[in-house]
């Protein structure tokens, strides 16, 4: 597993979750009523959060997944982080957005939106 911070960070459950095929470690970082969207595959996948542990508890991990994190803004109590994903499942490259929100003093995910084999490790 590489996973490249490109700026500060604390949280990168949702990528080790997706490294290592186990998504406990992404509970942590979204709230329950987080919402999912994106297409896997050619169909839109939306709805809850819970999708996405689901796809990760499914396909399980790899050690040639590579990853990148992008703070691309920052605010008080809102962030938006962009993940980089390269060879999930050894077969797909995506591009995360992930929406965060401060909570009780804890960065928390509310959103995921996604788009598929963007490439972008490679590219960016």
């Amino acid at each position: 597993m590489d996973i490249v911070v490109e700026k500060p960070t604390r949280n990168v459950s949702h990528v080790k979750s997706v490294a290592e095929g186990n998504s406990a470690h992404a509970k942590k970082l979204f709230v329950d009523e987080a919402v999912l969207f994106g297409y896997l595959d050619g169909e839109l996948e939306h709805g809850s959060i819970r999708q996405f542990y689901h796809n990760v508890d499914t396909v399980g991990g790899d050690k040639n997944f590579k990853a990148r994190i992008d703070v691309i803004a920052l605010e008080e109590t809102l962030a938006v982080v962009r993940v980089l994903e390269e060879g999930r499942g050894n077969r797909i490259d995506f591009t995360d957005y992930l929406l965060l929100l401060k909570i009780n003093g804890e960065w928390k995910c509310v959103a995921k939106a996604y788009n598929q084999n963007s490439n972008t490790i490679k590219k960016g």
